[in-house]
């Protein structure tokens, strides 16, 4: 599995917790320096797939170093900032702020959604990136075990996003037959399915019932739905 590399901008304080050790241990390379004149001195080595700046870690709100990254790096990766602002939506120039306080795993889960796809195993759309080897779902700060028929019946509506797809055809995918005289089972799973992936299941936001066709899934694209929630 390819490790994803961070360069993590952060300064060093006794009273402030480092991000390094704990993003190491869920899988990152992770390397840490402690301004954003160093970070762009460290471009000199290769372009990260993200950089996360832990602004609280150096009492800024990290605009300025967001500034300084765009206008001195020809090409520049993702930005996370980590932000004491309690409003996320005043990015700075970054990708993302995601103010504290948070636990680890939302962190990575943030990180997870920002970062590049690596194999033709992950698919997204809208909010949502399965993994198809892992068999799970992630989402927002969650991440959701589906079982293997869940998982393809998830993967065949995020594969056409949008568009309605016929129970039948659903059916003869998902149970690979050709028999669709009784799709009942199919209406099962579709409600485990929203479950599952749903806030709400009783009032789905995302997997929508198109009453006689079949389903379709609901989503705007993965830029929009992060740029509107995050």
């Amino acid at each position: 599995m390819i490790k994803h590399r961070i360069l993590l901008i952060e300064g060093k304080r006794a009273d402030h917790p480092s991000f390094t050790a704990g993003l190491i241990k869920k899988g990152f390379l992770v390397e840490s320096v402690a301004s954003g004149a160093a970070a762009l001195a460290h471009f000199d080595s290769g372009i990260p797939d993200l950089v996360v700046i832990d602004a609280t870690s150096m009492r800024t709100s990290g605009k300025r170093i967001c500034q300084s990254l765009h206008e001195k790096a020809s090409s520049l990766p993702t930005i996370l900032v980590i932000s004491a602002d309690s409003d996320p939506n005043d990015k700075y120039g970054a990708d993302l702020v995601l103010p504290l306080p948070f636990t680890m795993q939302k962190l990575v889960n943030r990180i997870k959604h920002l970062l590049p796809i690596e194999n033709n195993a992950s698919i997204v759309a809208g909010p949502f990136q399965l993994d198809v080897e892992q068999k799970r779902v992630l989402v927002e700060d969650k991440q959701i075990r589906l079982t293997p028929r869940l998982l393809l019946l998830f993967k065949i509506l995020m594969e056409h996003p949008g568009e309605v797809i016929e129970r039948e055809t659903l059916f003869r995918q998902a149970w690979e037959t050709d028999y669709t005289g009784d799709t009942r089972s199919l209406d099962v799973h579709m409600s485990w399915l929203r479950q599952a992936v749903e806030e709400n299941p009783r009032h789905p936001r995302f997997i929508k019932t198109i009453r006689g066709v079949g389903y379709r899934l609901d989503v705007e694209s993965a830029d929009s739905y992060k740029n509107h929630n995050l």
